[in-house]
């Protein structure tokens, strides 16, 4: 398996982040705040609608308190963002209830924090995406050092469940299971021969996740 690769900065990027500073600060006291750490003033983001979770899940490993759990980290992170005013949902596959993670994430289109398209609907999100794409909710690249580019999905690379892949439907935290990751970092020159949602399978506790350099994050998705 590869481990690092080179990450690709797309033109578009810098073409689509222009905006930074244009919007109202909201005030501070009513920022939210997210596994225990209280984020910045921010500014709404309208447009955003997919990120890579900024944070991973500690030693909590693969548990990331089932879908629901999930899902409201996503939407705890998008509030501190200023994207808050939308439904969002972590791309997740599961088991019992058997789930799609394509099935929980609307039709698009997806945009970055940056305001770049990611992609325009399911069939093109699932034919792959380039790394310099995948931000976070605070416009970062997940990072290189020390690489954390693994993302929980639980799901083939059509985003489709993968049983037994999925960390006991995100509930585990030990290496009695294991969960399908996709890598986050994906050069152009790569597409094709890696995958964004469905790359290999780690055992579920933290050390495992970090053995092949992750830390449980997630992607969301803006349903809405």
């Amino acid at each position: 398996m590869k481990i690092g690769k080179p990450l690709v900065v797309l033109a578009m990027l810098s073409a689509c982040g222009g905006s930074e500073g244009t919007n109202k600060a909201v005030d501070a006291s009513t920022t939210p705040t997210v596994d225990g750490r209280t984020g910045p003033d921010a500014t709404p983001n309208t447009t955003m609608s997919f990120f890579v979770t900024s944070v991973g899940n500690g030693a909590q490993g693969g548990n990331l308190g089932g879908l629901s759990g999930a899902d409201a980290k996503c939407q705890g992170l998008a509030d501190n963002a200023g994207a808050g005013g939308r439904t969002w949902h972590a791309y997740l596959s599961t088991d019992n209830p058997a789930v799609n993670a394509k099935d929980r994430i609307g039709s698009g289109p997806w945009f970055n924090q940056q305001g770049a398209m990611v992609a325009s609907n399911l069939t093109s999100l699932h034919q792959g995406v380039v790394g310099s794409l995948l931000l976070t909710e605070l416009g970062e690249l997940v990072p290189n050092e020390p690489l954390d580019h693994d993302i929980l999905t639980g799901s083939d690379s059509s985003g489709n469940l993968m049983s037994g892949k999925t960390c006991a439907d995100w509930t585990d935290s030990t290496d009695n299971s294991g969960g399908q990751v996709g890598h986050a970092d994906i050069a152009m020159e790569d597409l094709g021969g890696e995958s964004w949602n469905s790359q290999h399978d780690p055992q579920c506790s933290e050390t495992a996740l970090k053995s092949t350099a992750g830390t449980g994050r997630t992607y969301c998705f803006a349903i809405d």
